[in-house]
């Protein structure tokens, strides 16, 4: 392991033995509240430096305020923005002209991060957030659930992907739907902004962006698609100066298709209909696909995002899911596609997302339409050659078969003839590849996209459907051109049960355990995690789940071809619900790691980041972290008692698990 050298300078009291001491002002004293009071949720991720002050040795840092806006009643209502507002807040120069109708700032840059952060108290499920520049999607994050007494949370993301759109004039829309009534009361108080800097060593980024989406923007609305119900499709004429070119896709699953990963093959959603009504078919595999002109392209096997609200509220308390703060998004690359795509005539983009038909005997369709529905959006990133040269090359060599699956069920009866149990299995494997020859401005080279990925899932429904064990795993590799790769795996296990009382009273018992593993090799489109390292003068680290008034400096680090990320969480929760009284208890440990990949070492990885956590009754009894060889014990509380809940008997058992309609 290599020995860096981590400069703290901390405006708090002196870092001693590398131990943080209480600071209760600074929020650090009771790890779970800030010093408002608030519960403090936080999504466990890499860390995201953004320097301190207006200016370092590289130029100005500046930040800009891109939205202030309370989501109330917000359905179809999207924050937009009014002209004429102004704010500076505190020390730093934060100037904003325009809220919502972005403007550069007046210095060069080539780094953005974006801190978003929302406060919300009273009653309110998790709401979806999608954030685009334009017609473009640049951020979808969820919403944390509040409490009566208020939550609190700070997301900062990597946002120099979009340094093109950064550089030009963009109208900010943000849709975040909320309902406010006499029942859900929670109002999602949210503050967004942006900050620009320059770094050394800049990774190359993108000169056009376009955007694979319903291009609402010009009626201020957001522009995502919904699948089925919408063609997800769009045409371009594309300039012929493209180097290289990468897709990008952003989907998940809501209402029907929320808990995807457990719906039931098609030809068995009634098994249990006289205990649990209809349960959610299509099976329990998905594929996001992307066709140029009607070919397949390249595709994403979903990862399973769990909001905050799902399985059991208490799960979820103050550690958010993997991602749900922040959904990954899937890169493709097209560059093999350019010699067919670039010949002066529009072409078609499209996003489809697939789920599977039976026929109760054991065979399988792959059909184009799944439950509804799916959030889908995309980008064509453009990275572009010499002006007025033209990229030429081969016909691309299309080489996509079919998936292969393997399906099996089993159902068996009590003494009274009745369906006790379900059990089922679905075994999945693809292989794409897709090549051509293409000369550009800078030269001749072999262009190809490489898809291995395999996937399994095993499912048991027993006690007449009202207990579900889910266990499964996907793993993929993707290989594209210029050194790029991405190897993933995403394995989860999860158990449920619910029962209702003869008075109505409502009981849920969960218990989870899932992973990420997300390694990116070579010049992938988003940020993979290592630009945080480059920053080597004074920066913001959020120790305790958001920003503090501390600042870190991190020098003597050697330059990084890979980025190494390992998650794992492990909970379990109780949710009762009654005419009188709802409450919730829940445990949930966290373990994350994130390595660098040396250049020119392939071999040689080192921790840049670590992190445990673990929460017990909506507090934080336990958090260590480490960041380029400093250890940060933030001090905690002993568990908690128990979250009292605003009565939820409104709440169907169905619903919350994601089983079939209430």
């Amino acid at each position: 392991m290599r020995s860096f050298l981590l400069l703290c300078v901390l405006a708090a009291p002196h870092l001693s033995n590398a131990v943080l001491p209480r600071i209760p002002d600074h929020g650090f004293g009771k790890r779970q509240t800030s010093s408002s009071g608030l519960t403090v949720d936080f999504q466990v991720t890499e860390p995201v430096l953004t320097p301190s002050g207006t200016s370092d040795q590289y130029g100005c840092v500046y930040t800009k305020v891109l939205m202030e806006h309370d989501f109330a009643y917000s359905y179809g209502v999207p924050f937009v923005g009014e002209k004429g507002a102004t704010s500076i807040i505190a020390s730093q120069l934060i100037q904003n002209l325009c809220l919502g109708s972005y403007t550069p700032p007046p210095c060069s840059f080539n780094r953005v991060t974006m801190n978003f952060t929302v406060t919300s108290s009273g009653r309110q499920f998790d709401r979806l957030g999608l954030m685009y520049l334009g017609d473009i999607e640049v951020f979808r994050t969820s919403t944390a659930e509040p409490t009566a007494s208020g939550i609190i949370w700070t997301y900062v993301k990597e946002m120099q992907q979009y340094d093109a759109l950064w550089k030009a004039d963009q109208k900010v829309i943000f849709d975040l739907g909320n309902l406010i009534d006499s029942t859900y009361t929670g109002i999602y108080n949210a503050t967004l902004t942006a900050t620009f800097f320059t770094i050394p060593d800049s990774p190359a980024t993108a000169d056009t962006i376009l955007p694979i989406s319903a291009m609402m923007s010009a009626e201020n609305q957001g522009s995502a698609f919904e699948v089925p119900g919408q063609n997800a499709s769009v045409s371009y004429t594309l300039p012929k100066n493209v180097n290289r070119a990468v897709v990008s896709l952003l989907a998940c699953g809501q209402s029907t298709e929320e808990f995807w990963y457990t719906n039931v093959l098609t030809s068995e959603e009634n098994t249990f209909a006289a205990t649990t009504g209809a349960l959610y078919g299509g099976s329990p595999w998905r594929e996001v696909q992307l066709l140029i002109d009607g070919q397949l392209a390249g595709v994403s096997w979903p990862f399973p995002v769990i909001f905050t609200g799902g399985i059991a509220p208490g799960l979820w308390r103050p550690i958010v899911g993997i991602d749900a703060f922040d959904l990954r998004e899937h890169e493709i690359d097209i560059t093999p596609w350019l010699p067919a795509i670039l010949d002066g005539n529009p072409h078609t983009f499209e996003i489809r997302v697939a789920s599977l038909n039976d026929d109760g005997a054991g065979h399988v369709t792959l059909v184009e339409t799944p439950g509804s529905y799916w959030v889908v959006s995309g980008k064509i990133f453009l990275f572009l050659g010499a002006p007025g040269s033209v990229t030429t090359g081969t016909k691309p060599v299309i080489n996509t078969p079919p998936p292969t699956f393997t399906l099996s069920s089993s159902i068996t009866q009590n003494a009274t003839g009745a369906n006790q149990t379900l059990t089922y299995s679905v075994a999945a494997a693809r292989e794409i590849s897709i090549s051509s020859t293409i000369k550009t401005s800078i030269g001749t080279k072999v262009a190809s996209w490489v898809q291995k990925l395999e996937y399994n899932n095993f499912d048991a429904l027993t006690n007449q459907g009202l207990v579900q064990l889910t266990i499964q795993s996907t793993n993929g590799s993707d290989v594209g051109t210029n050194g790029y790769a991405n190897t993933y795996g995403y394995p989860i296990t999860v158990n449920s049960s619910f029962f209702v009382s003869p008075s109505g009273a409502l009981s849920i018992n969960a218990s989870l355990t899932r992973g990420l593993d997300f390694n990116v090799y070579g010049p992938s489109v988003f940020p993979s995690g290592i630009q945080t390292f480059n920053v080597t003068t004074p920066s913001i680290f959020a120790v305790g789940g958001r920003p503090a008034p501390q600042s870190i400096q991190v020098s003597n680090l050697p330059l990084f071809s890979a980025a190494l990320l390992s998650t794992t969480q492990i909970a379990s929760a109780q949710y009762y619900s009654s005419p009188n009284i709802s409450y919730s208890f829940g445990t949930t440990e966290q373990f994350f790691s994130f390595e660098g990949v040396e250049v020119g070492s392939p071999g040689v990885t080192d921790e840049l980041y670590s992190r445990h956590v673990k929460a017990v009754n909506a507090t934080v009894v336990e958090d260590s972290q480490n960041l380029v060889g400093l250890t940060f014990g933030v001090p905690s509380n002993a568990p908690g008692a128990g979250t009292l809940l605003q009565n939820d008997m409104g709440t169907s058992a169905r619903a919350i698990l994601g089983r079939g309609p209430a």
